[in-house]
Order: structure tokens, then sequence, then C-alpha cells
């Protein structure tokens, strides 16, 4: 109802009463009124590449009905899970990858799932929030495992919840004394740095050894295999990173959601349009505050996402005078099947070739060591 009062307002505005609003033109506030509100899912427009290890809704299996069930609310839990575990469980996966989990709203089927499953994986620290609140309610005594919880239990903290500046160096304690009078949320992103990934990889294959405890040793393999497979990228990133200007290396995207990449890899996140939940809509100075630090900081590429409306950036862009990057970043989870984010090394992969291109860097693609 506020966002409605808002939008309202805002297409009221008679502007020959507002000279002070000379700067931030009509069509702006415009697409602020229409955007408002609107964080709908957008098709995965990405170039696809050929690849085999796709991230199905559900386990390759003829028969699940003698398996173990195993629900995982995000892409990325999921995708991992199915790595590791094969067709020997019998997985479900609630929110569809390119699926914003921020707003995503739970159906009966899903209830259904959690209320039966012998393991639940879901992120945590909030990135769900729907679905953890059906999680922690449900009276299903099987194991309920955070994943980004486990793996990184000191989350980086911002105040409120809001887009914050991250960098390689980042400074937690010195934050956590700026104001203790704050309201603080952890960042649920976690596995956009390599190495937390690792952990939450880890994190999910003992969590699947103690349920099929005669199939762990095979769960031991694969796992070492995609730990070695992530090592190999992190490095990668580190070194594809470094091909962009130094001044260039500088984020601005649609919500605050990259904090983690850009702490491990020496990237600066200028801003973002919303915090780190997309159902902050960011009001009309909120959009001109990130058109004036788009200018001063004159970033030579902004990012879309693949799982928000990209009409209110796109927007921003033009008020700012700088390009939206034709490719979009994969924020939230991982990519449709078919796509060349489609798992979770293709993601880090297919996000860093969009980093590194559209900030004017020199992008050489991933070749992994036998």
């Amino acid at each position: 109802m506020l966002l409605e009062k808002l939008a309202k307002s805002v297409l009221a505005l008679d502007l020959s009463k507002h000279r002070g609003l000379s700067r931030f033109s009509v069509a702006t506030l415009a697409a602020i009124a229409t955007s408002l509100g609107a964080c709908s899912v957008t098709s995965d427009t990405n170039s696809p590449v050929s690849s085999t290890a796709q991230t199905p809704t559900s386990s390759p299996v003829a028969k699940t009905e003698n398996l173990p069930l195993v629900v995982a609310t995000n892409s990325v839990a999921c995708g991992l899970a199915e790595q590791i575990a094969g067709n020997t469980i019998n997985l479900k996966c609630l929110i569809a990858a390119g699926t914003d989990p921020h707003i995503y709203q739970p159906n009966p089927d899903d209830r259904k799932a959690i209320d039966s499953a012998q393991l639940i994986l879901y992120g945590g620290y909030d990135f769900e929030p729907s679905l953890i609140k059906l999680i922690q309610a449900s009276s299903n005594p099987a194991p309920k495992i955070a994943i980004n919880e486990v793996a990184v239990p000191n989350p980086i903290m911002t105040a409120d919840g809001h887009s914050h500046s991250h960098e390689g160096d980042h400074d937690h304690d010195k934050d956590e004394k700026k104001s203790e009078g704050e309201t603080k949320a952890a960042d649920p992103h976690v596995w956009n740095d390599a190495e937390n990934g690792i952990k939450i990889t880890q994190s999910i294959s003992k969590s699947l050894s103690e349920l099929r405890p005669d199939q762990a040793a095979m769960y031991s393999t694969n796992t070492a295999k995609l730990v070695d497979e992530l090592t190999q990228i992190d490095a990668w990133i580190k070194t594809q990173i470094a091909t962009i200007p130094e001044g260039s290396r500088k984020l601005i995207t649609t919500h605050d959601a990259l904090g983690y990449y850009a702490q491990a890899y020496g990237i600066t996140i200028e801003g973002a349009l919303n915090g780190l939940s997309t159902d902050e809509q960011p009001t009309p100075t909120r959009v001109k505050e990130l058109v004036d630090v788009i200018k001063s900081s004159q970033v030579p590429t902004i990012f879309a996402e693949v799982s928000i409306n990209p009409k209110l950036i796109n927007t921003v862009a033009k008020e700012a005078n700088v390009k939206v990057s034709e490719r979009e970043l994969y924020a939230d989870g991982l990519g449709a099947q078919g796509s060349e984010a489609a798992t979770y090394a293709g993601m880090l992969i297919a996000n860093t070739r969009t980093i590194v291109e559209g900030l004017g860097g020199k992008f050489t693609p991933f070749q992994p060591k036998n």
C-alpha cells in the first residue's frame, strides 16, 4: 500500500512547482513509479554454452519411492546436492533457478515436501524468508541444515540490510564500531566467494553422508572433485579480476548481493539500488543518489541481474549516461538448465566473465587442470 501511494505521488508531481527536481528527469521518476514493487522474474538471457552438468529439479532416476527425500530450498544447494549424490537420493528443489528467493512464496507442495523430507537443506540468514518460516515451524524431526550459516558463521553484517561498500581489505571490526545502535543484517549471499562455496559443498556432503552412510565413499569422491574444481576457479577469478584497470574495479548492481565476491577478489561495490533483499524497493531519493554515485565514480558499466526486472536499472543508467552490461549477473543463484550458469562452478565463471568484460578487463576462459 505504501509503495502504491508513493508511485501515485510520483506520477502526480507537478514539476513546475518542484524546480529542485529539474536535474532528475521526468522519465526517471515515471520509471520509478511503474517499477516500485515490480521485482518480477526475467528470463535467462545470457548466452548458453554446452554443458554436460545440469541442475535438474529432481534426481534423474526412474523410481524414487525407495530413496530418501532430500529437500533443497534454493538452486545453489540443489545443484551441489545433485552433483554430490546423483541418483542416490530423491531430490526436491523448491525454488527454481532464475527465481528470486527473497520474494518466493511457498505453495502447498512445498509444505508437504518439508513435512515429509528426511533431510532439509536451506540457505539461512533470511535468504528465503518465507520458506525458512515453514521449515522452522514444521514438526518434522529430520535434520534442517542452514548451509550458509554452517559454512560462514561470521557473515558480512550490513546496517539495516542496506547497500554499503565492500572491498578486498574490508574491516568488519571497524564496521561494527561505527554505530552500535544500528540494526544489522547478515548478508546471505555467501556462495559468491568460491572459498565459501567449498565450505558449503563440504557441509552438504557431510549431511548427505549421515543420511546415507552406505554411499559416503561415493559422496566423498564427488566432493573431492568439486573442491578441486572450485579451488582452481577461485585462483582463476583472481587472475581475471587483475586484468581490469585498477580504477575500474567498481561494481554497481541491482541489489547488494556481491559483497562476498567483492571482498574475496578485490572489487569495490560503489552502490546498489536495493539492499540485501530485493523486497526493499528503492525510493526516488535513493535512485537519484545512485545516479550521482555513478557519475562521480565514473564506472564504465553497471549490471542488471537475471532474477530481477531490469527496467529501473536501465532508466538509472540512461539518467547517469552509463551503459548496462548486455550480460546479466546470476546474483541469487544458478541459471536455468542449458545456460552457462546451470552449475555452481558455471555460475562463478559466468559472473566473472560478465564483470571482467563489463569493467574493461581481458577475459580468458577457465581451463580446468586434471
